[in-house]
């Protein structure tokens, strides 16, 4: 059986409406796609302290989240199965950097499109998407 992984991601978005974006190095599984940063819950830790956490290893930058989920999805890849929780964030410290990631980028909701996402990530990406779409109707 496969192994499962919960997964938590953050969707950054600063006073420009853009959402960062980071790209995954060539060292990670999943190398040189995009995603949402974020990482594995630990056992026993609930999923803002650990998006909070994760943000703060990998960007050293302190983030609030939402008090909800954005989006839940479920992905199977070759050697695991991730279920990975997107969820908003705003960041209240310090500036982004990219010290596991290759590159980050700040990108407008209708340019997301743009990038190579790792499949887990597409879902939220879409939601993303249809919600600017849904505010300007």
């Amino acid at each position: 059986m496969k192994k499962q992984v919960k997964v938590v991601a953050a969707i950054i978005e600063n006073e420009n409406d853009e959402i960062l974006c980071a790209l995954r190095s060539p060292e990670m599984s999943i190398p040189n796609m995009w995603e949402f940063p974020g990482g594995k819950v630990e056992k026993g830790e609930d999923i803002f302290t650990a998006l909070k956490r994760e943000i703060d290893e990998e960007l050293q930058c302190q983030v609030e989240t939402d008090a909800s989920i954005f989006n839940d999805n479920t992905h199977e890849y070759e050697t695991f199965i991730i279920n990975l929780l997107s969820i908003k964030c705003r960041i209240i410290g310090g500036t982004p950097t990219a010290n596991e990631h290759s590159k980050l980028i700040w990108l407008k909701r209708e340019n997301l499109s743009s990038l190579k996402w790792a499949p887990a990530d597409i879902p939220a990406v879409e939601q993303l998407i249809n919600e600017k779409n849904s505010l300007l109707k």
